[in-house]
């Protein structure tokens, strides 16, 4: 089932919430064939790296889904400047302490090819006292206070993703910074100590760090083994720009790391194939996947449990955006998806939920 450009940039613009869902899949299905011309395989050298092994330190971003559409809707739709939407936090039965807010957050460990090692902390989630349980479940607070963690790698600037900042800068503030093009000012602002009582967000503690802003539509290199791909992605809440992870893990090939892969993780794959060397063997995903994140199954998803398989794909982790409807497609599919453990307020064991871990090489 096709959408022409018309149609998704109306579906995009219409800013309730059953235009956008309903298209929220289709850059990753038929769109490429109109957008991504035919491209040989990538030639830009990555190095190699030993093994990735990803933590997913939270995965729940919020705790009830309703609430957090209802949020936009009532703030006027979903192109609403995020940082002026009074959101839900308290009163949540199923929530944290009755809180709505959690957020998305994954420690990734390399090791590279002489044996060292780099952690990558991907994200870093919404509410601040979720996160901070959250860090001390996984020791990410004292890897923090000794600086074992190289960087924190911001997705994209969505509050369930970044608004947490707080509970890594009260323990490493200097630690170094990657965002993508097209951050506001308002998350630089947070970055630097800034306060947004409406949308109740804060940071008190000041970053002292490095701070880089990666440009679209080039590879990034990081270390051996692992590079950044960032994508001009317009969002909800009046977001842009997302950048996702490769890794190339020796002997086995390409993995992919996403936060919520608002480009599309067929668009991110094809740009991963397309640009990295090595890009013929997508050996593993891990992350959110944004097909259907509050579980509202359109039959354009199920172009894209048809066209994953294509890509060779060993091991599928997957959590967050993804959507439980779509986890459990895929693994009717005979997909090799990686299920969890539901701890920690994880719902279901579908994807890999909040302490789970995912091994690739």
């Amino acid at each position: 089932m096709g959408v022409s450009r018309r149609d998704f940039l109306k579906g995009l613009a219409i800013g309730g919430t059953t235009g956008y869902f309903a298209m929220a899949g289709a850059s990753s299905t038929v769109l490429k064939d109109v957008f991504v011309p035919q491209r040989p395989l990538g030639t830009f050298d990555i190095g190699e790296c030993k093994s990735v092994k990803c933590t997913v330190v939270s995965e729940t971003s919020w705790f009830n889904n309703a609430r957090v559409v209802k949020d936009m809707k009532d703030a006027g739709g979903l192109l609403v400047n995020q940082y002026i939407i009074p959101w839900t936090h308290k009163g949540v039965k199923e929530g944290y302490n009755g809180d709505n807010s959690g957020g998305f957050c994954t420690l990734i460990d390399v090791e590279l090819m002489d044996g060292s090692k780099k952690k990558i902390l991907l994200d870093c989630g919404w509410n601040t006292a979720w996160m901070d349980e959250c860090f001390k479940r996984e020791g990410v607070d004292r890897m923090l206070e000794n600086h074992e963690i190289d960087m924190l790698f911001v997705s994209h600037e969505h509050f369930d993703h970044y608004w947490g900042v707080e509970s890594v800068m009260k323990h490493c503030p200097d630690i170094p910074v990657i965002v993508p093009k097209g951050f506001y000012k308002e998350g630089f602002d947070l970055l630097k100590g800034a306060n947004f009582p409406v949308a109740g967000v804060k940071n008190d503690y000041s970053h002292t760090g490095p701070l880089e802003i990666r440009e679209s539509g080039k590879v990034h290199p990081l270390f051996p083994g692992a590079a950044s791909i960032t994508f001009d992605s317009a969002i909800i809440t009046r977001v842009t720009g997302e950048q996702g992870l490769v890794f190339n893990v020796a002997g086995k090939g390409l993995v992919a790391v996403t936060g919520c892969c608002h480009m599309g993780i067929i668009s991110f794959l094809e740009e991963i194939k397309h640009t990295v060397k090595g890009g013929d063997k997508i050996y593993g995903i891990q992350g959110g996947l944004h097909i259907s994140p509050f579980e509202d199954w359109d039959p354009q998803y199920d172009d894209l449990i048809k066209a994953l398989p294509g890509y060779g794909i060993e091991i599928l982790g997957c959590n967050h955006c993804t959507g439980y409807l779509t986890a459990e497609k895929m693994v009717l599919a005979g997909m090799p998806v990686v299920q969890g453990t539901a701890r920690f307020k994880s719902k279901k064991k579908l994807y890999l939920g909040n302490g789970d871990q995912i091994m690739f090489g």
